[in-house]
């Protein structure tokens, strides 16, 4: 036996991920056991947790790879450190001691976390090496062009190369400054969101705006080359001198202050919410045309945060050249640690790599799953009244028959998810043609703005009577158009609304997941990879003739998605959540029975 964990921590979403003998045993984020929303620390957790489920200990793990090159990543900081200063100086005295205390000594440091117990060879990957390795090797195909993009690794921020049978090979990088992560981050911080967190926020905010800032963009802060590449005018972005994005001279630009946090949303950070995203889709396509270019290969594989843009995933499916588009689900920092050890088994071992009809993400499902029993038993110390159900048709039909009669539904199934999207094993289900449906859960169970959309799951089979594509997305990370045959006439008075007036507005049959430019985030579900889903989902339609899901994640703002049937109680209790659905036993909220 040959087991490889990989490990990506202290930057940004600490992750752990077992392969063993070529197959992804498990893989689980640090932040679903802390409890702590994007935990960079060391994922002590994580890796006991995925050593657990592979049956074996720290004693028989022959390889620890982490992510990144520490050294490479600590010349970047000093080289920017050196050109900027005396203005860089604050940022060199908070920089600094972390370095000098952990980061520069990390096999010493991770050596001491796994409990000096290791007995296996530590290896070093660059960031953007792990990225290609979390795009390429799980992929369906044998050959594929790759594109990695996100904030920055050492000094890459951007990779495009190409992956052949158990090889990658990255033939062109972007290097900091100019990165696509940090110009979207940038927009990000402008709209009042969080950065490293409120991306997904920006993507949402876009449609409510008017892409009017596309050519200030461009021709101010942007140098965009045909072939994808480009430089960012930094005198707009002073983040290599100061811990901030952007300036005063960045807001002279736009006529607008940065938003407060929680401060209402202006028309302009909308507009530029739309604009920021319009530039990100025209560099991703150009990016990929001119790796498809260079490579000649029909395929394209992406990883890095960039690629959780799925509104730009859609379109590169739809307007660039490639047949087909798969992308790393947990695409951030949390999936390094999984290319991470699959670059050392195909890249570094020379193991032979077989395809078998699909991707081996497993549907992503590689975290801890509960049985019923375990479920029981803490519920049962808690003392919380529950149904259980031996039959499983009967357990689907009393959650269709809470769904349809418009109740909000906790779902915890299976094993957990690697990645940041709920599939279907830690998600919150709701009727999609509910009309107030978005608005009930934002305001009752997410606790977060009242606009944010929500994401459809439907049986892949059906999936193109509902929605404009002709793929499968079982990972979240396609945007599609709601099929015409499901939209809804809008009034000319409705028409010409601006801003976040146009939510009012009802544009299909399904409300509760189709956004204000009549677009969804498409989970297509298969009998095969979430196969209790599915059947659900089966039974809704027979129900009801409807074959479409709200599916979101089973958290509320600010927390990260539940792990434990504890996590999911607790939410339950303290939400408005009207049942939970925990494997074979049903718990109603009291206002629901």
């Amino acid at each position: 036996m040959n087991a490889i964990l990989g490990i990506s921590a202290y930057y940004h979403d600490s992750a752990a991920a077992l392969v063993v003998d070529g197959r992804i045993a498990a893989a689980a984020q640090q932040e679903r056991f802390s409890r702590v929303k994007h935990d960079n620390g060391f994922p002590s957790d994580a890796v006991r947790c995925c050593l657990d489920i592979a049956g074996i200990g720290i004693k028989d793990v022959d390889y620890v790879v982490f992510y990144e090159k520490p050294l490479l990543k600590f010349d970047r900081l000093l080289e920017t450190w050196i050109a900027h200063a005396p203005r860089g100086f604050g940022q060199f005295l908070a920089g600094m001691p972390p370095w000098l205390r952990r980061k520069l000594f990390l096999r010493r440091e991770m050596d001491r976390a796994l409990g000096g117990c290791c007995r296996g060879r530590y290896v070093f990957t660059e960031h953007h090496e792990s990225h290609a390795a979390a795009a390429f090797f799980p992929s369906p195909f044998d050959q594929a062009a790759i594109l990695t993009m996100d904030g920055v690794g050492e000094w890459a921020t951007a990779a495009a190369g190409a992956g052949r049978g158990g090889g990658i090979e990255l033939l062109e990088v972007l290097r900091f400054p100019h990165s696509l992560g940090l110009l979207y981050s940038a927009f990000t911080f402008y709209a009042g969101f969080k950065v490293n967190s409120g991306e997904y926020k920006m993507m949402g905010l876009a449609p409510y705006g008017e892409p009017k800032y596309v050519d200030l963009i461009l021709g101010k802060l942007v140098d965009l080359k045909q072939d994808g590449s480009f430089r960012l005018n930094m005198k707009y972005f002073p983040y290599c001198r100061r811990n901030i994005m952007i300036g005063r001279r960045f807001e002279r630009l736009f006529g607008a202050a940065a938003r407060e946090p929680e401060g209402p949303i202006g028309q302009v950070h909308m507009d530029a919410a739309a604009s920021i995203q319009a530039v990100t889709e025209k560099i991703m396509l150009r990016a990929a045309r001119h790796v498809h270019e260079k490579t000649g290969m029909k395929n394209l594989a992406l990883s890095g945060g960039v690629a959780l843009n799925c509104v730009a995933n859609g379109r590169l499916l739809r307007e660039g050249p490639f047949e087909k588009i798969w992308i790393q689900p947990a695409a951030g920092d949390a999936g390094g640690a999984l290319g991470a050890a699959l670059f050392v088994w195909y890249q570094l071992l020379g193991n032979d790599r077989r395809i078998a009809g699909g991707d081996s993400q497993g549907g992503s499902l590689l975290g801890a799953a509960y049985g019923s029993e375990e479920i029981r038993a803490f519920l049962d110390s808690r003392r919380v009244p529950y149904r259980r159900f031996e039959n499983e048709r009967e357990l689907l039909e009393e959650t269709t028959e809470m769904l349809a009669a418009g109740k909000i539904v906790g779902w915890f199934q299976g094993r957990m998810e690697f990645g940041p999207r709920a599939l279907g094993s830690r998600s919150i289900l709701a009727d999609a043609r509910v009309d107030n449906m978005q608005e009930a859960i934002n305001n009752r169970v997410k606790f977060r703005e009242r606009w944010r959309p929500f994401a459809p799951c439907v049986m892949a089979e059906y999936s193109r009577e509902y929605f404009e594509l002709n793929t499968e997305s079982p990972y979240m990370l396609l945007v599609a158009a709601v099929s015409e045959n499901k939209r809804l006439p809008v009034a000319a008075d409705d028409q010409v609304l601006r801003g976040l007036d146009k939510a009012r507005v009802k544009r299909s049959l399904i409300p509760a997941v189709t956004h204000v430019d009549c677009s969804a985030r498409v989970q297509t579900v298969d009998a095969e990879r979430h196969r209790r889903l599915h059947r659900l989902l089966a039974v809704f339609r027979e129900k009801t003739g409807c074959a479409v899901l709200v599916n979101t994640s089973f958290n509320v703002r600010g927390e990260p998605i539940v792990r434990t049937p504890r996590d999911a109680y607790e939410c339950f209790a303290k939400t408005g959540l009207d049942a939970l659905v925990m494997e074979d036993v049903i718990i109603v909220g009291v206002g629901s029975r």
